[in-house]
């Protein structure tokens, strides 16, 4: 499948294990290609999601926030004591037992750089796709043979992530509705491109 793609889509789909890489995500998520795309896209396709606001700093720099915010969140204290588990008595437990620092000390140490990549975290080598992203990768095929192209373009992949977004990009989209109208656009910039 993957000598149908276009230059630009392969390297797109390049690129999201790179900025998996960055994020330090141990899988390359959908939002990881949704990145690759808006680094690695056709020219008209990059702006079509600028004018939605869509970019790839402002998609990176929310995932960057997401990924360095505190590990268990309002959300998750609240799910935690749904169940009978209240988070801040065992943060307090946890300072009592092995300092106030505990959990800081417990946090995983920054890999430095290497000159030719990560140090020997093993942050270097192959990173899989998840299940997900190898569905938005079959669904821009898909999406292809359907609309009976030849090839598999940026504006392929980025139909096959408005299929089937995650729960995160759904949000990084900006929901269902600008999802609906991004699809005819996606859709009419492959039709001038044909």
């Amino acid at each position: 499948m993957f000598e149908r793609f276009t230059k630009s889509a392969r390297l797109a789909v390049v690129t999201a294990q790179e900025d998996a890489r960055e994020l330090r995500s141990a899988t390359i998520e959908i939002e990881h290609v949704l990145l690759g795309l808006l680094s690695q896209g056709e020219h008209d396709l990059k702006a079509l999601l600028a004018d939605a606001g869509i970019t790839h700093d402002s998609v990176m720099s929310a995932l960057a926030k997401r990924g360095k915010g505190e590990p268990l969140g309002a959300e998750d204290a609240e799910a935690l004591r749904s169940i009978g588990i209240d988070l801040d008595a065992v943060r307090e437990t946890l300072a009592e037992n092995f300092g106030e620092d505990a959990l800081d000390r417990a946090a995983p140490r920054e890999e430095k750089r290497g000159l030719f990549g990560w140090g020997r975290g093993g942050d270097f080598g192959h990173i899989p796709f998840t299940r997900d992203a190898k569905k938005v990768l079959e669904l821009s095929l898909r999406e292809a043979l359907a609309r009976k192209d030849k090839a598999i373009e940026s504006g392929h992949l980025l139909l096959g992530i408005l299929r089937a977004p995650n729960q995160t990009t759904f949000g990084l989209l900006g929901g269902s509705d600008r999802i609906h109208e991004l699809r005819p656009k996606v859709l009419a910039l492959l039709d001038r491109a044909a």
